[in-house]
Parts: C-alpha cells; sequence; structure tokens
C-alpha cells in the first residue's frame, strides 16, 4: 500500500529534476546571447566611428581595468582616453573592427568570461590583430565588460 503513494511522490521528483537542467541551460544561453550582444554592438559602433557608442559597452566605473601590453589603465575615463589617443587624434583611425572566436562562458547568472580575437583593417592595407580575454557583469542597466585584457601581435 505504501509503494502506491511513494510512487506518484517519486515521479513528480524525477520529472522536475530532469526539466531543472532544461531550465538553467536556457537562462545561461540568453545571457551568453546577451554578453555577444553587447560585443556586437561595440563592434558596429567602432564601424561608425561612434566612439561614445563603443564605450557603453564598458562599466561606467573607475573601477573598470583595461589591461593592453604592458600598460594597465583603472576607470572607464581612463579607457576612454586610451581608444581617443590611439585612435581617433589626428594622425591616427580607427580602422573597420571584427571580432572573432568568441568563447563565452558563464561564471554564474551574473558574471561571464570572453575570450576571442579582433582584427582591425586599417585603410592602408595593414591589419593589427590580437587576442583578448573579457569579465563581464550583470548590472541593472544590462551587461558591462568590468576588465579588458587586450594584446596585440606583435
Amino acid at each position: 500500500m505504501r509503494i502506491r503513494f511513494v510512487f506518484p511522490y517519486c515521479f513528480l521528483l524525477f520529472l522536475f529534476c530532469s526539466c531543472v537542467p532544461l531550465t538553467s541551460g536556457s537562462n545561461e544561453d540568453g545571457a551568453k546571447a546577451s554578453v555577444e550582444r553587447v560585443l556586437r554592438t561595440q563592434q558596429d559602433a567602432w564601424n561608425r566611428h561612434d566612439l561614445d557608442a563603443f564605450m557603453a559597452g564598458y562599466w561606467n566605473s573607475p573601477e573598470l581595468t583595461f589591461f593592453s601590453g604592458a600598460k594597465e589603465q583603472h576607470g572607464w575615463q581612463a579607457t576612454m582616453d586610451r581608444y581617443r589617443e590611439n585612435y581617433s587624434s589626428p594622425g591616427h583611425e580607427m580602422g573597420k573592427l571584427e571580432f572573432s572566436g568568441l568563447r563565452i562562458e558563464m561564471l554564474g547568472a551574473d558574471a561571464a568570461f570572453v575570450r576571442g580575437a579582433w582584427l582591425l583593417t586599417m585603410s592602408d592595407g595593414k591589419t593589427p590583430h590580437g587576442l583578448f580575454t573579457l569579465v563581464f557583469r550583470k548590472f541593472p542597466g544590462g551587461w558591462k565588460i568590468v576588465h579588458d585584457h587586450t594584446s596585440a601581435a606583435e
């Protein structure tokens, strides 16, 4: 008699447990898509030469960190100043940006780690390129880059 009562509960527990990974997986897929959307929006902004829109993908905080080469920048403004100096000041150009090989790994519901490659195609035919690793956090206003480590090929 007890088996009749236990079986329905076991069956319900089985159904619940089999559904949980599907739910968390689709949440993870949605988060990954949101993170990738930030990067694609940045790529599009760069290719329009809109540095302000490009920088919207970064956390606007003095705690933002940006590592490139042997230099470390702290803060959103310092990062913006670096981009302006290297890409939009006289004698410099932004070129056409392309991200590739994106690998997005969720570190939790509100954090992600991204690896990928970048390529700039300049008007003179040069193609500076390199790799990057990013740490994203989810804020009430959406996903933002909180740490960027970008390298360039020699």
